[in-house]
């Protein structure tokens, strides 16, 4: 790639050229701006690749070959054509993700064994109470679902940090397109798990928590809430829109870090309700369910979602 690389520097800017060293140095911590340059293969350049999937192997996936492997993420004006010139486009390597490989869905289904007695000290929207089941714990959910004043109030979701199978904190309601969810971030803004105080907190849980880092990023596009993994460790997504059409249970997606999901669609949604998860109870339908770093379901040793060490349930307000 070095001879491609060499032509595509030379059309850069020198304004171009500073942004795109401050995205490579800071690994995308830093929301650097738009990298524009020519479309199209760079005079000289022997391999046709175009200047976004080059950059993208030359400084983040060696084994990239094709545009359509890449989204543009939400910040990115190139992908919402805020440059205004047909002639260039955003070569930014951080402001890419990769789409998530549909092999790595697993389907809750199947024989699960019995859940722990022992009830939520503030059970998950996730999953609704049979009508008279005690809420456990003593502790106030009052907010834990999402009223017609809170639609009217402009959220588009409320964020749940758990572990296990207690809430850490209140909810956090987002009010922006995208929103951070980070335990350590050099700069930017969002919903910050490192500040959320525990009483107890077991090995496992802050062995989890070490490994959330950046987090990832969830953003409402068209259609849809897509969630980017910033993180250095894998995530893993649930959500009633997330399986195939007329699937039996709940698909849980493996997402790498630097992959992108759409974890919710809003034009499924309408046929996603009623769903009952083994052991769980049913599930409700505008709810997506995040575990960082360790998995769930039969092909893990946890069964159920409420057994991961850190967790993020988003209650997502429905689509009128």
């Amino acid at each position: 790639l070095k001879a491609a690389a060499h032509a595509l520097f030379k059309k850069l800017k020198d304004e171009e050229l500073e942004l795109l060293v401050q995205a490579v140095e800071s690994r995308g911590a830093c929301e650097s701006g738009c990298v524009w340059a020519p479309r199209g293969e760079p005079r000289g350049a022997k391999q046709a690749l175009p200047p976004q999937v080059l950059l993208c192997r030359l400084y983040r996936w060696p084994d990239l070959r094709q545009p359509h492997e890449l989204k543009h993420l939400c910040y990115c004006a190139g992908g919402r054509g805020g440059c205004g010139d047909t002639a260039t486009l955003c070569c930014n390597p951080h402001h890419f993700s990769r789409l998530a490989v549909p092999g790595e869905c697993r389907r809750l289904s199947g024989a699960s064994p019995q859940p722990p007695s022992r009830p939520l000290s503030s059970a998950p929207r996730g999953w609704l109470r049979a009508p008279g089941a005690p809420r456990g714990g003593g502790q106030d959910t009052s907010d834990t679902s999402l009223s017609r004043s809170t639609i009217k109030d402009g959220y588009w979701c409320k964020l749940a940090y758990w572990e296990h199978r207690t809430r850490v904190g209140r909810l956090y309601a987002v009010h922006e397109a995208s929103v951070n969810i980070f335990c350590e971030l050099p700069r930017g803004s969002g919903f910050c798990l490192g500040q959320l105080p525990a009483a107890h907190r077991s090995r496992a849980v802050r062995r989890a928590r070490g490994k959330i880092g950046r987090g990832l990023l969830l953003s409402r596009e068209l259609g849809g809430v897509w969630a980017y993994n910033r993180s250095e460790h894998p995530i893993f997504v649930s959500s009633p829109t997330l399986g195939p059409p007329g699937a039996r249970g709940l698909t849980v997606l493996k997402v790498l870090p630097g992959y992108s999901a759409k974890v919710f669609d809003y034009e499924r949604v309408g046929g996603a309700g009623g769903q009952q998860l083994p052991g769980e109870g049913p599930c409700d339908p505008h709810s997506v369910r995040i575990s960082f770093a360790k998995g769930w379901g039969p092909c893990y040793s946890r069964q159920f979602i409420t057994s991961c060490p850190c967790w993020l349930e988003v209650l997502l307000n429905q689509p009128r």
